[in-house]
This record gives structure tokens, sequence and C-alpha cells, in this order.
């Protein structure tokens, strides 16, 4: 990531985000694609909802015959609204279901989820690790919810804790099986116990639930119940492959190879990806041949420390440390001859130790694309890397294999020329050579697999952080924002400035989205009112507003987060809808790329002309390719006869740039200030003009997109329209409106084609 911003936390502010640091968090990642790490917050129990993603349809992976005849299958589905007879909370001893899973399943069952477990422990005391429990559903579609306490282990887990945390987790499993064998249930759905808060590695924890199950049923006598299907269901990918990776292994492995397995066997062939052309060999950097070698480097630039850093020294000559230790470090990286090396240079990197520095993962991958870069931009034609971050710095060897492809990965869709990328890896490292093959493997098996690492590698960061944050304290509480651009970041900051600041006991909030709450939605916000809340709805001039008022400043500002947090799942669940149509009409998978464009091309010089006439200047011009939305444009090209594309503009919010480049244009994204002309998506001829449609928005910068529009036969537009209208002769369809010569409005959003994205500031 590009942006980072240190927000500091002081009194009141830092109150609210001990009630509401996970809702914030999610909305700081929805609207601004921003990862939020906590320093020096010691959180309480939140008031926020549950933070889950919404119900996404459950999705059989596979599933396996087990010799009693139980069925074992593997699911990616959300356990809230997963069709069982019972689903499986992964619960503390007290069941107090306070994050994860068990925060999910409690709020979308409703308080007798909470009633009956407080009853319970109240009445029998807390649950040991093993022990199972099964109790009432409450408002969800399931007859019952099984409460499994599994072992808990260190944030960092030594391999002997895994192995001790074993026999607990199978206990966990049989305790599991005894009830829905004691209650005769058709199904039941597990989730990977002890994973996730619980700190269980995912691969093992994965192992040891696939065999607890075949073996409590391989050893059962015919004599009990047995279920007819034993689902294992995650909502996460990552968590779901290798569930199945395990299943294959276990009860198919003649027929379905694991990774490991399958990767033993990989020739170390080049990959092609874009114009970067991959190989995985092993052998020993220094010995390298290309053009540039890179080398992990120890903070105070010694390189007499480390392992790859003495073998380069070694063979470079004592010249090297004399220059890295004078120079004068650029972004991420030194550059310095190569000396007694047989390439051109040697960039040294210096990512910080994974177990002292929050951001490790973040400056690892930057540190790789950093490489890139800067041999592309010296001309260089190849570059070899070691694993970095397996030794020392306290990396796995699939997280550093995971960060490191995908900086490879995403840097190919913005490479310039051809390069040729070298990852080698020491001859007797088998398990880094084998953890690099796994990862190389399942990009290519899965193509949208591209972008897998970084997500899963911060994530685990800012859990880390959080969680170390209870026994290390900051001197000054702050959050640390980590966003993909610095304007994303700044937006972010700019929010958080001001829902956290408790200036008003009343707080506005406008977005289209309100417009699509449920009778869910609705509920919720009946109980803030039933607490003290005041909260009115409310709509003018076409959009879409909520007022959120109490007699607290901190009750406001932790009700105005709910609503928000609110928003955020609406809009979440409308994008996956979107996309999912889209796929299916254009029969193409969405995906966009953003390339800089280069301002000083002759083809910007009557648009800045433009801006500046607007009062804008501009910062940064993005062109967006995105293959779906333009099948779709094409394809209302044809329908609509229409041979002509205007190109025009729209002003969007920071929180909806992204989105529309994702899938397209919708009135919700982007509504007018007054929309006179119907209740459609708005464009006009210049910037100015968009400057007048649009000012209702307080971003720092200022998002324009330009588009190709389809106007087609236009007419008049008035007040109130929610189509185009009918002419006085039906044989004459009109296919957008329009107000005066500059303004354009069309009804669907696959008439208009996203083509550059520009960042401004006012001059």
């Amino acid at each position: 990531m590009d942006g980072e911003l240190d927000f500091p936390l002081h009194g009141s502010s830092l109150q609210l985000v001990k009630h509401s640091g996970v809702a914030l968090d999610y909305i700081l990642k929805v609207k601004f694609g921003c990862v939020a790490s906590f320093d020096g917050v010691h959180f309480e129990n939140e008031t926020s909802f549950s933070l889950k993603n919404k119900p996404i349809a459950p999705e059989k992976r596979c599933e396996f015959n087990i010799s009693s005849g139980v069925t074992l299958s593997v699911w990616k589905g959300d356990l809230t609204a997963f069709p069982a007879d019972a689903v499986v909370n992964a619960a503390n001893g007290c069941l107090q279901h306070h994050g994860g899973l068990a925060r999910a399943l409690s709020d979308a069952g409703g308080p007798r989820i909470h009633q009956e477990s407080s009853a319970y422990i109240k009445k029998h005391g807390p649950l040991t690790t093993g022990e199972a429990v099964a109790l009432g559903a409450g408002l969800l579609q399931n007859k019952m919810i099984i409460h499994a306490v599994g072992p808990e282990l260190s944030i960092k887990p030594t391999q002997k804790e895994v192995e001790q945390a074993g026999p607990l987790l199978k206990m966990a499993i049989r305790s599991i099986l005894d009830i829905v064998q004691k209650h005769r249930l058709v199904n039941v759905a597990i989730p990977a116990i002890s994973s996730g808060l619980f700190h269980y590695p995912v691969r093992e924890c994965a192992e040891t639930i696939v065999s607890a199950v075949k073996n409590y049923y391989e050893s059962s006598s015919g004599q009990k119940h047995f279920p007819k299907e034993v689902c294992l269901v995650n909502h996460d990918d990552p968590t779901v492959r290798e569930i199945e990776r395990a299943c294959r292994q276990m009860f198919s492995p003649h027929q379905t190879r694991s990774y490991s397995q399958a990767t033993a066997s990989m020739p170390s062939l080049p990959v092609q990806t874009g114009k970067i052309r991959l190989t995985l060999k092993k052998g020993n950097i220094e010995e390298q041949k290309t053009d540039v070698i890179v080398n992990t480097a120890s903070q105070d630039r010694s390189l007499c420390i480390g392992q790859i850093s003495k073998a380069i020294f070694r063979k470079a000559g004592p010249e090297m440390q004399k220059e890295i230790s004078e120079a004068v470090k650029t972004n991420y990286i030194i550059c310095t001859k190569p000396y007694g090396l047989q390439c051109k240079q040697v960039f040294h990197t210096f990512c910080p130790d994974k177990r002292s520095h929050k951001a490790s993962a973040q400056i690892l991958h930057a540190s790789v694309l950093d490489c890139l870069w800067t041999a592309v931009t010296n001309k260089h034609k190849s570059i070899a890397f070691p694993a970095i971050g397996t030794g020392a710095l306290g990396f796995s060897k699939r997280e550093s294999a995971m960060i490191m492809l995908d900086a490879v990965a995403g840097f190919s869709h913005e490479c310039p020329c051809d390069l040729d990328v070298h990852f080698v890896i020491y001859p007797s490292d088998y398990g880094t050579f084998q953890a690099f093959q796994e990862q190389i493997t399942l990009s290519q098996e899965s193509p949208s697999h591209h972008n897998f690492s970084l997500g899963q590698t911060s994530a685990a960061a800012e859990a880390e952080a959080r969680i170390g944050s209870h026994t290390s304290r900051a001197p000054t509480p702050l959050i640390v924002l980590h966003g993909p651009t610095e304007e994303s970041t700044r937006e972010a900051a700019k929010w958080l400035s001001n829902h956290l600041s408790l200036s008003s006991r009343s707080v506005e909030i406008c977005n289209n989205f309100i417009q699509h709450f449920s009778e869910k939605n609705h509920l919720q916000l009946s109980k803030m009112v039933e607490a003290g809340v005041s909260i009115e709805e409310f709509f003018v001039q076409g959009h879409a507003c909520i007022t959120v008022d109490s007699e607290s400043k901190e009750d406001t500002a932790i009700a105005a987060l709910r609503v928000e947090e609110m928003l955020c799942k609406i809009q979440e669940q409308f994008i996956d809808e979107e996309k999912y149509e889209l796929q299916l009409l254009s029969n193409k998978e969405v995906s966009i790329r953003r390339e800089m464009a280069d301002l000083s091309d002759p083809m910007f010089s009557g648009r800045k002309r433009a801006f500046c006439d607007g009062g804008l200047r501009i910062i940064k011009v993005e062109k967006i390719k995105n293959p779906a939305l333009n099948e779709l444009f094409e394809q209302k090209t044809k329908q609509l006869q229409c041979s002509r594309i205007e190109k025009m503009f729209q002003r969007i919010p920071a929180q909806f740039c992204e989105v529309i480049l994702n899938i397209g244009f919708h009135a919700e994204f982007a509504p007018p200030e007054d929309p006179a002309y119907g209740e459609g998506i708005y464009f006009t001829n210049t910037p100015k003009t968009a400057m007048k449609i649009w000012r209702r928005y307080d971003d720092e910068y200022l998002y324009f997109v330009e588009a190709g529009v389809l106007i087609g036969k236009s007419a008049p537009g008035e007040r109130g329209l929610i189509l185009p209208p009918v002419g006085q002769n039906p044989n004459i369809r009109y296919d957008s409106v329009h107000g005066g010569t500059d303004v354009a409005v069309i009804f669907s959003g696959y008439q208009a084609l996203p083509r550059f994205i520009y960042t401004c500031r006012r001059k």
C-alpha cells in the first residue's frame, strides 16, 4: 500500500475507538480501501453491530463418502445463513460472544442466543477446552447452535504448542459429533474451530478437523445414529482451500494430489504474467548472472548480518560495504555497484522484523515493487530475488512467498517492458522452495488469485498489532492508516476526524443506499430509538439522509457509526450482486486495470484547460480498463444503434471511486445536487458544469470520471422521470434526456463506459 498516516487519539476520541474500533476498521476498508492498525488501544466490549459480510449463497466445493455412509462435504458459505439442523459456534469457555463467528451468530440469532448462553454458564459453570453444548438457535433457521470450545494458542504458536493443541481440537470435534448423534441430526455445519482469533494455524487446523471426523465415523459401531452429512463450512477462500486440500489428501490421495505433491514434480519452468517472465529455481543468489541481484540487508546496513548479506559480501568484497554505508536510501532500497558479483547492480532492501514492526508485511511488499520499478527504470532486463523475510525477519516461508508473488503479480499489470524475474532459493532449503511452488501453482490454477497475499498478510499483521497493544501500550494511542494511495489515506483521515471529533449532538448522513434499508435495518434503527437516540430519515432533492441525535455526543457518534456500518454492508451486497450480473451478461470476469497516464501527452492539453476553467488543478490521471463493462457497452451501442459516443464527466465521492470502476455507473453513487431532469445517472460536458451539478461532496481531493456516453435519441428532462419519456409517436423511443446543452441523463449504467479518473485539487 502506498499511503500511510498516523491518526493520534485523545480523550473522547480514544474512548469512542475503544467502544467501536472494529466498526471503524470495517467502515474504513469499505469506504476508502484502508487497513487500520490500532496502537495503544485497549478494546472494550463493542456496541457496534456484527461486522460479518452479507450472507453468501452456500457453495459446495467437494464431497467425500466415509465408510460408514456419512458424506463429508466442504463449503464456502456463511454459517449465519447455512441450512443445516445445527451450526457450530467456535466459542470461548464462558460463552461470551464478543467477536468473530460467535458474535456474528449471536447478532443474527438475536438476544435469545446471549440469554441462553448466560443462563447455561450461570447454572453449570464455564465449559472446558474440548467441551461442547447444544443451545437454541434464536432467530436463525437452524434447530440449534452447538457451542464448542477449541484450544486457544499464542499469537505465534510453536510447533510443540500446535502438537499439544491437536488432541484438544479433536476432543472438541468428538463432542460436537456426540451431540449430533444424541439429537439424531440429519446434518451439521462445522467451521475451522480455533483458527482465526484462537491462532491455530489454518493448515494444521484443517488436517486435524478432517482426520477427527473421519476417525469418528470409521471407528463407530453400526448401533449409533449417523447423520446424512457433515458440512465443513467457512466464509473465506484461504480456509476453504485448506479444508478442501486436507480432505482430498485424506480421502483421495491417488486421484487428487495435494499442492505439495503436485508442485514436488513441477519443473522450474518460466511462468508468463503480462510482460513478466517469472522463474523459480534453486541456487546461490550471489552466483546469479542477472542484471540485478537483490540483497536483504540489516537496518544498520551491515553486510556481515544475515546469511544472504554475508554470501553477497564475501563475493562482492569490502568496497560494497563502504558504498552502502555512505549511500542515500531512495524509497525502500539502496543501489550499489556489483564489485565482485556477475550482475550490473545490487539492490539492497531493508525490511523490518515482522515481530517488532506493525507494517512489516506492507514494507516487504513495497520493497519488492520498488526493486521491480527501479530495474525497469534503469532499463535492466532481469532481476534475481532471494526469499526475503524467511530467516531472522520472522516471516513464515508461505507468507514470504505470498507477499513477494503478489507484488510481482501486481507489477505485471503495469510493467512497461519485458522483464525476467528470478526467485532463487538456496539449494538445501526445500521448505521455502516448496512454499513458493505451491503459491505459483495456486495462482495458475485460479487465474483470479493474483491478489492472494497482501490482504491476508496485512490482516494478520493488523490482528497482531491489535493483540500486541494489550501487552505493550504505545506512548500515544493512535490509528495507523494504510491506504492504496496517499489520497485515499488522507480522505480516510479526514472522515475519521469528522466522526471522532464529538463536536455535535447531531450528525447528518447523506447516502442514497439508505433507500435500500431492509426491514431488519429498520428494526436495528428502532432499537437505537428505544435506547434514547433520535433517528430521522428524510429525502430531499434526490438525496436520502438520516439525522442522528442524542443527549450525549458520544452516544450520537456511536449510533452514527452503526448507521455507517449498516450502509457499508448494503453497499457491499449491492456491489456483489452487480458484479455477478455483470459477469453473467458479459461472460467475462470483472476486473480492472488502472494505468497512470502521462499528463504531458498532447491528448490531455484540452482537458487540462477544461479543468483549469473549472478552477481545478489535475494531480494525476489514471486510464481505466474493464473488459466486462466494455463488452456490455459495445452491446448497448449495437442495441441503441448509436454510432456517436460523447466524452462526458461525472464528479464522484471518494467512497465510490473504486466501485464505479468495477461495476460502472449507478444513480446511487453520484446523485446531483438537484435532480431537476429525472432520477437517472447524470453527466456533464465540462468539469466546470460538474462542479455546479455536484456541490455537496466535502472530500479533500476532487474526483472526476471521464466516460464515453451513449446519448442516442434525447428528450428534454423533467423532475421525477425514472425512464426516458415516450414521444407522441410511439415508434420514437428516447434513449436519454438532457438539461440544456451541458447535462445528459441516462437510465442504464451500461450506456456509459469509464475511461479515465482524474484526481484534482482546487486551484
